[in-house]
């Protein structure tokens, strides 16, 4: 049966030209060279104040529900009063700006303020409300000169913890009990002089434009500095590929933290680059936020749906059940696009479905990989996600052999020059050629032929070595996992560092699991129900009929009803599972699977030959 037609968009054909060395080593890199691009990026404001003065840049909902936006001339008014605040305030790269508030019309005009003249800034995160020693070591390695809060109430003891008392403070609504703080509406009344294009002239590539924080292995809190020209560069690198972003300003409706910078740098920027309009989005893919989302979207058609793969699997099941949200949602959508984790082949095949009984054919679905250190953007797939990823102009990539596996390196103008005051990190992030270490290791999408692309391997530091000294490659295993439990599973943890065996945690798919038993039962119920344990021990058996040894064979899992928690630091606010915070969160669950204890937790036991090797092990 032929596919559906795919509705046209104009995207850049993507090319490789890879060489590979004798030691193994791969070089890849796009046959198309990288235009010129602006590294001022307050110029793009300029240029759409001027050309589209009243054209929607941004829009949030008030107080009342209702969205209230800024049009490119009013944006334009507002930051450069904000930037000429923020140069009465001697603000540098050694005391910068911090602000310390969610996705909103303030935050946004602060950032692009700082961005038009050339003040570094760090938008943090505003969870670390609640966790004080993260705030904490934020704050030291950044030496702020100003901090932005929104209901500096909120903020009280964070700030009277974490931020030496001169330093200024910026409140959107009520000041932190006990410390002054100047209101955000005097703020932005300041008055703007010449001293404004005066800054703006003096941007270089090199300028600071923020440090964006991100952690590596044992959870070290890296500012990573984000020049100027890095995110020009980047953003021209996307523009190059995704053509039809000139064609008609993008719309978007937009959820992704801009602390991050999937967020932050690639979505906030391709709207600012094309003269296009962003709703804010305080939803979440998550069982209590998903609404806010979903009310969003039967507002907004969006033109261009940025999004991690749990929110397009949060967003399915809705889409499936609700005509007038998909037909909302696909009546002018001409590009789907994930990034920061896989996506199922069984959930780009419920998208394609629903569009084509929508609209009668399929959107184009592309997927971005890359990391806070590369603006994000370093390689795109094609339209066909499984055909590998393949580098942007002006992106240089690296596969270097390693364990069996080839580690990741890239090189280009988006490329971060290091990690701020952080200099044995920064040294250690580069190879002797320049090149950036990703971390991750990438291969082949098939087998011998780079021209195809590159898919994820896995991180190289989350694979671990069993007792029986082989190694277990994560990446892999869990993508084998998600494909045999579809649609069964949402997610899934492997332990088993220096143990004789593995065991899983498994997230389950509620709903899915519940149509297995017929009835409307709790969470718990629906997992200790007899039809959903034998659907998981027919699955676990199936799992293990393809494996190949102790690193690829599952003998025990544990199915737990509670969701991954964003809070307790299980889900990144992207979306996607930090498997070391699951593992230690549930450690008491994972003793028990090896000591073959019976808990609340469903356990699923594939052959009962399975002997606990940890019987002296106290029940927590």
């Amino acid at each position: 049966m032929r596919p559906a037609p795919l509705r046209h968009v104009d995207l850049a054909p993507l090319d490789i030209v890879a060489t590979t060395r004798a030691d193994g080593t791969v070089h890849a890199h796009s046959p198309f060279a990288l235009k010129a691009h602006e590294i001022r990026l307050g110029a793009w404001l300029d240029h759409w104040a001027s050309q589209a003065p009243q054209r929607l840049f941004l829009a949030e909902r008030d107080a009342g529900g209702d969205w209230r936006g800024l049009t490119y001339a009013e944006t334009r008014a507002q930051v450069r009063a904000l930037a000429q605040a923020l140069l009465t305030k001697d603000l540098d790269a050694e005391h910068p700006l911090v602000i310390l508030t969610g996705n909103g019309l303030a935050h946004a005009m602060l950032g692009l303020a700082a961005l038009y003249v050339g003040v570094p800034y760090a938008p943090l995160s505003p969870a670390l409300a609640k966790d004080y020693a993260k705030l904490k070591r934020s704050i030291d390695l950044l030496s702020p000169g100003l901090v932005v809060v929104d209901e500096g109430h909120a903020w009280t003891d964070a700030l009277h913890a974490c931020l030496p008392g001169p330093v200024e403070i910026v409140a959107q609504k009520s000041p932190p009990r006990g410390r002054k703080a100047v209101d955000f509406d005097a703020f932005r009344s300041t008055s703007e002089t010449p001293a404004v294009d005066a800054a703006q002239r003096a941007i270089a590539p090199e300028t600071i434009a923020k440090f964006m924080f991100t952690s590596g292995s044992g959870g070290t809190s890296k500012a990573v500095i984000t020049t100027q020209g890095m995110l020009g560069a980047n953003q021209e690198m996307i523009a190059s590929v995704l053509r039809f972003l000139a064609e008609e300003p993008p719309v978007i409706v937009d959820w992704l933290p801009w602390h991050h910078s999937f967020g932050g740098n690639q979505n906030f920027g391709v709207v600012l680059r094309h003269g296009g309009t962003l709703y804010i989005d305080t939803g979440r893919p998550t069982p209590e936020g998903i609404g806010q989302s979903l009310a969003n979207l039967r507002d907004i058609a969006p033109t261009i749906c940025f999004n991690v793969p749990r929110g397009f699997e949060a967003l399915l099941p809705h889409l499936t059940r609700d005509v007038a949200l998909a037909r909302k949602f696909f009546s002018r959508l001409k590009l789907n696009f994930f990034a920061g984790a896989t996506m199922s082949k069984q959930g780009l095949e419920a998208l394609d479905a629903i569009a084509v009984k929508t609209c009668g054919e399929r959107v184009a679905m592309l997927s971005g990989y890359g990391a806070t250190e590369t603006a994000p953007a370093a390689l795109f797939s094609r339209p066909a996600p499984q055909e590998g990823y393949l580098p942007l102009p002006g992106s240089a990539l690296k596969l270097v052999p390693r364990g069996g596996k080839l580690e990741a390196r890239i090189r280009g103008p988006h490329v971060t020059p290091g990690y701020w005051r952080q200099p044995r990190l920064t040294e250690r992030a580069f190879d002797a050629e320049g090149y950036y270490l990703l971390g991750d290791a990438l291969a082949c999408a098939v087998r011998g032929q780079p021209r195809h692309g590159f898919a994820f391997d896995g991180r190289i530091d989350e694979d671990f070595k069993l007792a029986t000294a082989v190694w277990v490659d994560v990446g892999a295993l869990r993508a084998n996992f998600m494909t045999v439990f579809a649609p069964y599973v949402r997610d899934v943890a492997f332990a088993g560092p220096g143990e004789a065996y593995l065991v899983a945690l498994v997230f389950p798919d509620i709903e899915a699991c519940r149509a297995v038993t017929g009835l409307d039962a709790t969470p718990g119920e629906v997992l200790r129900h007899g039809a959903v344990l034998e659907k998981f021990r027919e699955l676990l058996a199936i799992f293990n009929r393809e494996a190949r040894g102790s690193a690829t064979r599952i003998p025990r899992l544990a199915l737990v009803a509670e969701p991954p928690s964003l809070e307790a630091g299980e889900l990144t606010e992207k979306g996607t599972l930090n498997q070391s915070a699951v593992l230690a969160n549930h450690a008491g669950l994972v003793g028990d699977l090896y000591a073959g204890f019976c808990r609340p937790e469903p356990i699923v036991d594939f052959e009962a030959a399975v002997q606990p090797i940890r019987r002296s092990r106290a029940r927590p």
